[in-house]
């Protein structure tokens, strides 16, 4: 690295470190203005919808719900696999993935008044609406305490998210560099660990649903899939170094996503995350995971399906340990748990790791549903500290 880049990165660190100063006395004065403790609200009655999917459109395409709990039951009777969401403009409420033709899925999700869109079925069919109407229960959950308490833990993972995302850039170029040099060997080493930059800070990242399809989206969700024009991003990049071998064509798609990189800093910099989304969000991320590790996980042509689950790890433990010194104060045996989860996974990981990466040879089928064993185990753990927290 050169010395003007080194110090160019040194400043941005120094700027992060001084800005995460703001961000806890913004933080602060935002959590002390809140309602003080009140009376907490009254347990919420659970909603269930059930929405079928039939060539490109829901049915219902228009759904109206109460705020609080809703149940949703999502039937693919399309002839493709596909993915459920609930948007809030371009951020990500709340998904379900790898719905196989003839399957269902079901997701309980609490909702705010307001309204959302749908997607249904593939990435550019057209969106229906969700309609959340104010109830008794999103009144009552106006006036929870106030949750001064987290304050710490959410400025050091604005800090965190700054600087992985700086790490993801770095990484980003480096290997738009070597493809642009036509070094396809320096690219494919370069690939893994530049998606796995991404992997740490996917549980906000993937909050923005625009910038994750084109960041990080799968052939399998376009209509064309690998020749549908909207598939960009890491996979298309993938595709194009492992799956055809060729790199040349690849200049205008890493500068896009070096684009995207970079409007992806900023959001993330403007950022509130409330501290129910921390676990929520890990939680949410790492279910999609053990979901899609039977099938292959996310990398089908390059096989970094170990890396990408270090990185998963290494992003939602951050979240954990920042909210450990909580957890293990009001439920110690939650936090216990949550503990053990992790280290089943870490343990899991184990027999792959060579050195300070991982073996190259891809999974097997077996390998990869024991592999998702542990994962879904600690979602389901992390899905509990929300509730363990007083935060539902």
């Amino acid at each position: 690295m050169s010395s003007s880049s080194s110090s160019s990165s040194t400043l941005m660190r120094v700027a992060v470190g001084a800005s995460a100063l703001l961000v806890v006395a913004g933080l602060a004065a935002f959590w002390y203005a809140s309602n003080e403790a009140r009376k907490a609200p009254p347990k919420a009655v659970d909603h269930a919808v059930t929405v079928t999917i039939q060539g490109n459109a829901c049915d219902p395409n228009e759904i109206t719900v109460p705020a609080g709990r809703t149940t949703f039951t999502i039937v693919n009777k399309s002839n493709r696999a596909l993915e459920w969401e609930i948007l809030d403009g371009v951020m990500v409420v709340e998904e379900r993935e790898n719905i196989a033709p003839g399957f269902s899925q079901t997701m309980t999700v609490k909702l705010s008044p307001g309204d959302f869109a749908i997607t249904c079925g593939l990435l550019s069919n057209p969106r229906g609406k969700l309609h959340v109407t104010p109830s008794a229960a999103s009144q009552a959950e106006e006036a929870r305490p106030s949750l001064v308490n987290y304050v710490g833990a959410l400025a050091e993972y604005q800090v965190f998210l700054r600087l992985e995302a700086g790490t993801l850039d770095d990484a980003v170029r480096a290997l738009a560099d070597a493809v642009k040099a036509g070094d396809l060997k320096q690219a494919r080493a370069l690939y893994a660990p530049a998606h796995q930059a991404y992997k740490r800070i996917e549980p906000m990242g993937e909050l923005f649903a625009d910038l994750d399809t084109r960041i990080n989206a799968r052939a399998d969700y376009f209509e064309k899939r690998e020749a549908d024009p909207g598939f960009s991003g890491f996979h298309r990049i993938e595709y194009a170094l492992y799956g055809q071998g060729d790199p040349k064509a690849l200049a205008p798609v890493l500068d896009q996503l070096l684009g995207d990189i970079e409007t992806l800093q900023t959001r993330l910099r403007a950022l509130s995350v409330p501290p129910e989304r921390l676990a929520s969000a890990a939680s949410k991320l790492l279910r999609r995971v053990a979901d899609n590790l039977p099938a292959g996980g996310e990398d089908h042509y390059g096989h970094a399906e170990l890396v990408n689950l270090q990185g998963s790890y290494e992003g939602t433990k951050k979240i954990a340990d920042l909210l450990q010194p909580l957890l293990v104060k009001a439920a110690p045996a939650q936090q216990k748990a949550v503990d053990e989860r992790f280290a089943a996974f870490d343990a899991a990981l184990a027999p792959y790791r060579e050195g300070e990466g991982f073996k190259p040879a891809p999974l097997d089928e077996a390998q990869r549903k024991a592999l998702a064993e542990p994962v879904r185990a600690l979602a389901e753990e992390l899905g509990k500290v929300n509730a363990a927290l007083g935060l539902e």
